[in-house]
């Protein structure tokens, strides 16, 4: 392990793999059984606990806390993982909990931004370019699919799915599942439209948008299965989405009868 990027003032385990060109910043903490990869770079009074896996060119800010011990009553100290892909941004004040069950790991993908002070909680799975904006919290289990955006202090109840370019609404509660393409908030909570924005700058245009429109229309008239509609990527997605398992069921249309 190179020392040439390492604060004098870090405190960082003989036992963590720190690749050369890693920063680790003023009073920031590596424990022990630790992979940083290349490139990413760890501000003030970060800390990184032991059984996390990080991979190159991410940022973590200060305060941050990666791979802490899962807020579970019943977690028995058993041996889990915090597992993180390559170009992810951490902001300040961040907090990402390890697994709860024994071998288990919580997954984030590459690519996600996480805004100050939000939270991923225990065996969550957060895929690629996903967003989590300030104050955002993940209980337990929760999966975020890639691409999604989640708006200020929004929260997702243990076990949620929050489908693949959806967007929440700021403040929401979810305690269904949030379905892919969609925009959903409000009070009571349903989904509006599609997240027409979110969609164009991934380039979902044209005849795949038709398709997903095509889609949306007939799951608010209560037909899931799609029959007819185009096989696009989104569509495949989607039909797979919609035939796993959901804990709690999954949000309404706004204006269905």
């Amino acid at each position: 392990m190179s020392t040439t990027n390492i604060h004098k003032t870090a405190i960082v385990s003989k036992d963590a793999e720190i690749h050369p060109t890693a920063t680790i910043g003023p009073y920031a903490v590596v424990e022990g059984d630790v992979v940083i990869g290349a490139r990413t770079v760890l501000g003030p009074h970060a800390v990184i606990r032991q059984f996390t896996r990080i991979g190159e060119d991410n940022i973590i800010d200060p305060n941050a806390v990666i791979g802490g011990l899962p807020q579970h009553a019943e977690y028995d100290g058993s041996e889990t993982w915090v597992i993180i892909g390559h170009n992810n941004v951490f902001r300040e004040s961040v907090t990402v909990n390890r697994a709860y069950h024994p071998g288990s790991a919580t997954r984030i993908g590459s690519g996600c931004f996480f805004m100050a002070n939000s939270h991923v909680g225990h065996d969550c799975l957060v895929e690629d370019n996903t967003t989590l904006t300030n104050g955002v919290v993940l209980g337990g289990h929760v999966e975020v699919g890639r691409n999604a955006m989640m708006g200020g202090y929004a929260g997702a109840h243990q076990f949620v799915r929050v489908g693949a370019y959806s967007m929440v609404g700021g403040y929401i509660p979810l305690r269904k599942d949030a379905l892919p393409f969609m925009t959903i908030g409000g009070e009571p909570i349903r989904h509006y439209r599609l997240n027409s924005l979110g969609l164009r700058r991934n380039d979902i245009k044209k005849e795949r948008y038709r398709a997903l429109e095509t889609a949306f229309r007939a799951i608010r008239d209560g037909d899931t299965s799609l029959e007819g509609v185009p096989d696009t990527e989104e569509i495949i997605y989607l039909r797979a989405w919609l035939n796993s398992e959901s804990k709690y069921g999954v949000y309404g249309f706004a204006g269905a009868s």
